[in-house]
């Protein structure tokens, strides 16, 4: 995570990009999902980072891993998918730090953080939707945000497919964060502009270099 003097300075070298993604003002395009339109996350496969945006301004950073099999949104390829998502469910409000989830249920079993043998699905559960024709399959390929016990992993790529973080993490961006909320999952990093590609974000276009 950022701490206070380094996020004003991962404030200034992500404006640029909070501006091309649209993400600079209060509102966003409606979601059947809920109204969470003030609130945004950036998630860079290239940083292994979550930047964490209210109404424009950039709140927290996180540390993340994103799938060890790559980008991309093909049912089975255990792959991360790119592009606009949104939060179409929130699951566990009330779960325990390290609380392992089999099928979306809580089984009572609770995991300390790096468990040996263990990589289950742990402390909340953030279910994703895909808003574009890339990340379409992405609900029934049940890709989350949630927690995992292998934390000393975050920050290089080691999930399924899903967007792993640590529990007290997830469990703080869960609590900030209601359904709807865009989720912008690029190549490229967050602090140099975004992936090296052409895509829309917010109804709007932007190519940015460094991807």
């Amino acid at each position: 995570m950022i701490g206070f003097p380094s996020l004003r300075l991962f404030f200034f070298a992500s404006l640029g990009l909070l501006a091309a993604f649209g993400l600079v003002g209060c509102g966003s395009s409606s979601s059947p999902f809920g109204s969470d339109t003030r609130n945004k996350m950036i998630v860079s496969v290239r940083d292994q980072q979550m930047l964490l945006v209210r109404d424009g301004n950039p709140v927290k950073s996180y540390k993340i891993s994103t799938s060890k099999f790559g980008i991309g949104d093909r049912p089975g390829s255990n792959c991360t998918p790119l592009g606009r998502l949104q939060v179409a469910k929130k699951i566990g409000a009330n779960a325990p730090m390290g609380g392992v989830f089999k099928s979306r249920r809580p089984t009572g079993e609770v995991l300390r953080p790096n468990a040996p043998g263990r990589d289950p699905i742990v402390t909340r559960i953030l279910w994703l939707t895909g808003t574009e024709s890339r990340n379409q399959n992405a609900f029934r390929r049940t890709i989350y945000i949630h927690g995992t016990p292998e934390e000393r992993r975050l920050g290089s790529p080691a999930s399924y497919g899903c967007i792993r973080m640590g529990s007290h993490d997830v469990a703080d961006l869960y609590n900030r964060i209601g359904t709807g909320a865009d989720v912008f999952v690029i190549r490229g990093s967050i602090q140099t502009g975004g992936p090296n590609e052409s895509s829309s974000f917010a109804g709007k276009k932007y190519v940015r270099s460094g991807g």
